[in-house]
């Protein structure tokens, strides 16, 4: 991989997450690292893919005193997240 400004390592950090749903869970783990390196903050982005097999993020979900909560159907952990008013 070339070396990249931060600004275009964001830009190209945010068309990979456009479409992550045909992504593989170490593309996922590759664009956190670049994102590590170049101190750049991946905020809502990391709602989108498991925060233990980086897979994207699909499965059964349910809302339950605003607290959202997502079944990995990888390998089958748990995420919550508040929801905001």
């Amino acid at each position: 991989m070339k070396k990249l400004s931060k600004t275009e390592t964001e830009k190209e950090i945010k068309e990979f997450f456009e479409n992550i749903e045909n992504k593989s869970a170490n593309d996922v783990k590759k664009i956190k690292k670049v994102a590590m390196s170049y101190n750049i903050p991946l905020k809502n982005l990391r709602k989108k893919f498991c925060k233990k097999c980086y897979s994207p993020l699909k499965g059964k979900t349910s809302v339950h005193n605003k607290i959202k909560k997502i079944t990995c159907e990888n390998c089958g952990s748990l995420t919550r997240w508040k929801i905001k008013n």
